[in-house]
């Protein structure tokens, strides 16, 4: 009998390990540094706007687990001549947007404990540089969160056609590096770490009905 408790002890004690793993150790992490000065706006190119069907999405965790989420309203527009992305391409996030895994996460993510959308209604991130790195290219650029602005890189796969602009990147930034300093509960402490996902297509033209626009 005495084996049976034990294997399920084991079984149990491996369950909440699993849950309780920080998913940015699967990612790189995104160290911040001073802002970066911005590209000068170069003249001509063709335009792709970020389109509807894109996603940008986060996974913050805690010691008991982890919790999904992302925007839903964002903008953004890339520039690019002879193959390559040019300019200071900017991407928008309408804080509002925020939702979460649970609608009660979503009111609190929403609230000056976080992002303190009232507040700051809108992210911004302006990349600096576009730089081969590897098999990827790495993104730089400087993000504007929570009223703090700070320069961040982290590793992407960019392709760039005639008819699209496609950028993926999973990675994490360190809210408190944000003021987004909200620790949690004393027995269920928030990680500081943030993991994001994006996933961004973009397209010639103009903006469409369904595409956002964040002022």
């Amino acid at each position: 009998m005495s084996n049976v408790f034990w294997s399920l002890g084991i079984t149990i004690t491996g369950f909440l390990l699993a849950g309780c793993s920080d998913p940015a150790d699967n990612v790189p992490k995104s160290a911040t540094t001073e802002p970066k000065p911005t590209a000068v706006s170069v003249a001509g190119g063709k335009e792709y706007v970020v389109r509807a069907d894109s996603k940008i999405g986060f996974v913050g965790s805690k010691v008991t687990g982890s919790h999904k989420g992302g925007f839903t309203n964002f903008s953004g527009k890339f520039t690019v001549a002879d193959g390559k992305i040019v300019g200071t391409p900017t991407v928008k996030i309408g804080m509002q947007s925020t939702w979460a895994d649970n609608d009660r996460l979503t009111g609190h993510l929403k609230s000056p404990d976080f992002f303190d959308v009232a507040k700051y209604p809108v992210t911004t991130f302006a990349v600096t540089a576009i730089e081969p790195e590897g098999g990827q290219q790495k993104i730089t650029g400087n993000l504007e969160l929570h009223g703090v602005t700070k320069s961040v890189s982290f590793p992407a796969n960019v392709k760039i056609a005639d008819d699209e602009v496609a950028l993926k990147a999973d990675f994490a930034i360190n809210r408190k590096d944000f003021n987004i300093n909200y620790p949690g509960k004393p027995d269920d402490l928030i990680r500081d770490n943030v993991v994001i996902n994006l996933d961004l297509k973009a397209t010639p033209g103009t903006a469409r009905p369904e595409d956002s626009t964040v002022q």
